[in-house]
């Protein structure tokens, strides 16, 4: 099965699932063209049938409850229960039963690509050496989640921009353009501070993943000022769709129950919908939002922290650590390599049918 075959059999299969925006999947299939690392992170359906195949060996591993849809721009900040500022992993659309190298694997392929794009200044030998300190000593001292609040300085500094000054962000969300069809009023009212509160719904273009998929943003002011709930359709996990052995039912409810992890308390998890807060520092951080003199190697070594503290949430650890006993010191950056460049073929190919 070749890129397109694959793209026109999956999104048979979302649409299955839900209600697909089809100008918004014209614009993912557009977005795709413009770099590999752009395509890696629409095309996650399509790496769940690769990878196996590309990275057997790696495939051979302890399974945990992973993210799935892990790269270098599936991070950002959120506040917590106690309104400190968190950072850590942002998206778990797509989580799933698999090898807990998945993860480890798809996040330093995404620098590979970031960093051939210019959006990161690493070798590959820096990245995945990285990833993996992070991810090991963490995965030993227990897990502790990334709070910025009164820490991590370095992070807070490189997480925080210009496009996060409040004004522009309410510009920006109040010039999207109003609803066509219909939201999901009961969902949107729910997540509400009070669902008689007068608001306006928007639609929202945003990602490239879960592009094609209903996006909707509810404003409302209250309290003298604005809010903001993202709320978008769900669906199963692609890796469901490519391989049908892979379990996603209940993973993401699993993960943000059980991770180590200092939870956002307006996310919420409904059987069609996730919702979320949206705030000038409560939203994702992409890396063009970042400074250019960030450390990448920092970055990416708190991003292999994350994924510890996600995978504790199912990891046998004591069998992750023997697996790793028995690898090569090479193991990673040998599979992100492998990937990287089945990625690019299937970028090239996907330009070629476009």
């Amino acid at each position: 099965m070749n890129i397109k075959t694959a793209t026109r059999d999956f999104e048979a299969w979302l649409a299955s699932q839900l209600t697909l925006v089809e100008r918004d999947l014209k614009l993912k299939h557009k977005r795709m063209a413009e770099s590999p690392f752009v395509f890696l992170r629409g095309t996650f359906y399509r790496w769940m049938q690769l990878w196996p195949t590309v990275c057997h060996r790696a495939a051979d591993a302890p399974s945990v409850i992973a993210i799935g849809d892990l790269h270098v721009e599936n991070f950002g900040t959120w506040r917590d229960h106690e309104s400190r500022l968190v950072w850590g992993i942002n998206d778990v659309d797509e989580a799933c039963s698999l090898p807990y190298t998945q993860d480890l694997v798809r996040l330093a392929t995404s620098a590979c690509l970031a960093a051939a794009n210019r959006k990161l200044s690493v070798t590959r030998r820096e990245i995945c050496q990285s990833i993996q300190d992070g991810y090991v000593t963490n995965l030993d001292r227990g897990g502790q989640p990334i709070v910025l609040a009164g820490g991590h300085r370095w992070l807070r500094n490189v997480a925080w921009s210009d496009s996060r000054t409040p004004e522009p962000f309410w510009e920006r969300l109040q010039s999207l353009e109003r609803v066509g069809s219909r939201p999901p009023r009961n969902v949107i009212q729910g997540a509400l501070p009070n669902r008689t509160a007068p608001h306006k719904v928007f639609h929202r273009v945003a990602g490239v993943g879960s592009l094609g998929r209903q996006r909707f943003v509810a404003l409302a002011q209250w309290n003298g000022g604005l809010i903001a709930r993202e709320i978008k359709a769900r669906a199963p996990s692609a890796a469901s769709w490519a391989r049908a052995s892979v379990r996603s039912e209940g993973a993401s409810e699993t993960l943000m129950r059980k991770a180590v992890r200092a939870s956002d308390p307006f996310f919420q998890l409904t059987e069609a919908w996730i919702v979320r807060r949206l705030a000038p520092d409560c939203s994702k951080v992409e890396l063009d939002d970042m400074p250019r003199d960030r450390d990448g190697k920092r970055l990416l070594r708190a991003m292999g922290w994350e994924t510890a503290n996600i995978h504790r949430a199912t990891a046998k650890v004591s069998a992750i650590r023997r697996h790793l006993s028995g690898q090569s010191s090479k193991w990673l950056r040998v599979a992100a390599n492998d990937m990287t460049d089945a990625t690019v073929a299937d970028w090239r190919d996907w330009i070629g049918a476009h």
